[in-house]
């Protein structure tokens, strides 16, 4: 058999495998169902081509089911592996998502996808649904925390790294799985915030912010893309042809593997209606080019009596399956279909602690300083006060492990066999750290203070139509009058307070968005009272995404927003809060004042009546890319040195920058750009590119800048992205704010530049 042979080219492998299967072999080879549903029935009766959610040892079963199979096709194993392998018991777990973004430091997140890879791939896994390569625009969106923040540039950046990390040195490579890109496209444009509702999107506003992160992976060669829930103009992204076939296969040559996110195609039936059974819509997503379908178990007899029926060709098939095939053949599971290593497992199922360490560091973003941090005047080499500090510790996610960890990882309800969450060891909390890391002499205590939620039944019954079970809903807990004396009490008795609130994995997700950004439970009511009592007081938000903070937070001593942070968080943010380590994260996202803010990233389209509300402010409490330090850095002495450019050429300037405080720093040098006559309405200023430069103390650096002039483009009335000639602005600084940004202009021509 031909298709055995690994000498022969691949697709004389594929052709060859093809003709060899029948219509259900083919149909099942599109299929991915969750192993833990039953592989036996799966593998043998529904042959499928994936499946999701293994242990190890269904990894090894299911192995072994293949075995007895016709053909022997080997599977594809797939899991939400997004920071960190999330469902393996002793994994590393990184930061979040928006928590790596805070790095912008598309070395680390490389770094963090390849070491995923390693420990997926130890355990049989072929393929992680990551990275998420949506642009969060509303807050109150429960899937912020998977993205990288608001940035089409940045998404892009950090995107491309997470799939050069995963990917490795190619799909040969045992270590390497397959990158998803998802979810495309356009999935983030909620209405309300609310998950998989309609997105309101034109093919232009597409175009012009959406795409683009995912056409950068496209072209770099990421293995996959997953569909969005959503519908675009009414059409369901799982049979939208304009963007599967003309922009995504068409305009862009994409070559590799489409799979629909979970139950796509029966939602076309049970929630969105636009399909009278599983037949048509196993039928549309056929000729949608759809390669993978994931747990839809009705698509097996679906599509085959879409064929008896004349509705779809066998022949429609095979583009897919070929497709499927090849992939596995490029990964050479024929040859060694990558059974778990217990061995392999042993040595490095969670040995990426000290890189998590230093990813969770830079990831930290100081958003306010008084000068009560570093406490005690601390450095590297120890605290600059001799006199011991008392520390009171408050808050109820200061000692919260699981929660810790975020969404997708252990604990967070995704897969049943690890409700127990990860082991409570391998994770440090606040708590912890300060415990384990204040100087000799120093005391700290730990009083919760408050409670966030209490969890109801959901109204509408235990159970989605699809079978799946309903999360329960929650109601903010009340305050607790002696949880609060007993923090008030534990504040008036220290030198300093560390308040550390946030949100809990209820309230974080796919399908639990929220409608308010508030800090829920007696939390405001702990920070008000702390506050009160007149000793320094730092707060910690740990918080999925954006939340609106109170005075008692926006006006504390210091502010410190850390996402959820992952198995090292607590250390890192000892190491801050203790001088150990510089700041040096910026925000990928911006902050609102007020939910009814929403949306309130930075990039928007000029063009409105007025710069606020009648009753409020339009700025934003944090901006995109703001970030204190330890220390103060200013900006001068920006020049432009290539004041005319064609958009061939690259625009060249430089910026100097100096450290004017006592502490090194490592700053994020920004550069923006403003067209300030575009034929069709556009952003005031996009990030174009950035820099991190290392700074000692007192030091003074000329940092170079480049940045081809392709990327001043926007995309015009008629859908083309151009650059148009005309005057632009170079705006540099630390943040995105107009207030923090040198200008210097620019003109892009036709013709040669002078």
């Amino acid at each position: 058999m031909d298709y055995l042979d690994p000498a022969l080219p691949v697709a004389d492998r594929v052709a060859d495998l093809l003709a060899r299967m029948t219509l259900a072999e083919k149909v099942g080879q599109m299929m991915q169902l969750s192993a833990p549903d039953g592989l036996k029935e799966q593998v043998l009766e529904k042959h499928v081509g994936s499946i999701l959610h293994p242990t190890p040892e269904l990894v090894a079963e299911a192995h072994d089911l293949t075995e007895q199979t016709r053909l022997r096709i080997p599977l594809l194993v797939g899991e939400d592996a997004i920071h960190g392998h999330s469902f393996c018991d002793g994994a590393t777990i990184f930061p979040t998502q928006l928590g790596m973004a805070a790095t912008w430091s598309p070395g680390l997140v490389e770094r963090m996808a390849r070491a995923t890879a390693v420990e997926a791939a130890a355990t049989g896994l072929h393929w992680t649904f990551s990275p998420v390569l949506c642009v969060a625009r509303d807050l109150r969106w429960g899937r912020v925390n998977e993205t990288f923040g608001e940035d089409p540039f940045l998404i892009g950046e950090l995107g491309s790294a997470a799939v050069r990390g995963y990917q490795g040195n190619g799909l040969a490579d045992p270590t390497a799985v397959l990158a998803t890109a998802k979810h495309f496209a356009g999935y983030s444009e909620t209405q309300g915030g609310r998950d998989a509702s309609e997105a309101d999107l034109s093919p232009r506003k597409l175009r012009s912010w959406f795409l683009p992160p995912f056409e950068r992976v496209a072209r770099e060669g990421c293995g996959t893309f997953m569909l969005g829930y959503q519908t675009i103009d009414g059409v369901p992204i799982t049979v939208n042809d304009w963007l599967l076939t003309d922009v995504l296969r068409g305009e862009w040559g994409y070559t590799g593997m489409l799979v629909t996110d979970w139950d796509n195609v029966g939602r076309m039936v049970w929630e969105q209606q636009v399909q009278p059974d599983h037949v048509h819509a196993s039928a549309a997503a056929v000729r949608a080019g759809n390669d993978m379908i994931m747990t839809t178990a009705g698509f097996f007899e679906g599509a085959q009596e879409a064929v008896a029926r004349g509705l779809i060709a066998e022949s429609d098939l095979d583009a897919a399956v070929s497709r499927i095939l090849a992939l596995k053949f490029e990964l050479g599971l024929f040859e060694d279909p990558r059974r778990p290593d217990p061995a392999t497992m042993a040595a490095v199922i969670g040995s990426h602690q000290d890189l998590n360490l230093e990813l969770t560091r830079r990831s930290l973003v100081l958003l306010r300083n008084s000068g009560v941090l570093p406490l005690g005047g601390g450095t590297t080499d120890g605290p600059a006060d001799d006199r011991p500090l008392r520390v009171a510790v408050v808050g109820p996610l200061a000692d919260d492990p699981q929660t810790q960890l975020g969404d997708w990882a252990g604990s967070s309800g995704q897969v049943a066999w690890m409700a127990h969450g990860q082991p409570r060891d391998m994770i440090t909390t606040v708590l912890d750290g300060l415990r384990d890391g204040v100087p000799a002499g120093w005391t700290v205590t730990y009083s919760p203070g408050s409670a966030i939620l209490t969890h109801e039944d959901d109204p509408e019954g235990p159970y989605f139509p699809d079978g799946q079970p309903r999360p329960q809903v929650v109601a903010p807990a009340p305050v607790d009058p002696e949880q609060l004396a007993a923090a008030v009490s534990a504040a008036r008795e220290a030198d300093v307070v560390v308040a550390v609130v946030g949100d809990r994995i209820e309230l974080v997700g796919e399908g639990t968005s929220t409608a308010t950004l508030e800090l829920l439970g007696g939390q405001v009511a702990l920070l008000e009272a702390v506050a009160a009592t007149g000793t320094p007081l730092v707060v910690v938000l740990q918080a999925s995404k954006p939340m609106v903070l109170p005075p008692a937070a926006l006006g504390a001593d210091a502010l410190v927003w850390t996402a959820h942070p992952g198995m090292t968080g607590g250390r890192a943010l000892a190491d801050l809060l203790l001088g150990r380590i510089e700041p040096s994260g910026r925000l990928p996202i911006s902050f609102a004042r007020h939910v009814g803010q929403q949306p309130i990233y930075y990039n928007q389209v000029r063009g409105q009546h007025g710069v606020r509300y009648a009753d409020l402010t339009q700025d934003p409490a944090f901006a995109f890319g703001e970030g204190l330090s330890y220390t103060t850095v200013e900006y001068a002495d920006l020049v432009v040195d290539t004041p005319e450019v064609t958009a061939a050429d690259a625009v060249r300037a430089h910026v100097t920058v100096t450290n004017t405080g006592a502490r090194p720093a490592l700053e994020t040098v920004q550069v923006y750009v403003r067209d300030l006559v575009t034929s069709a309405s556009w952003a005031d200023r996009e990030l174009k590119a950035f820099t991190q430069v290392e700074l000692a103390p007192g030091a003074s650096v000329r940092v170079p800048l480049t940045l081809p002039a392709a990327d001043c483009s926007i995309v015009d009335a008629a859908g083309r992205r151009v650059v148009e000639p005309g005057g632009f602005e170079l705006l540099v600084g630390p943040s995105s704010r107009p207030r923090d940004l040198l200008r210097a202009g620019f003109q892009v021509v036709t013709g040669a530049a002078s």
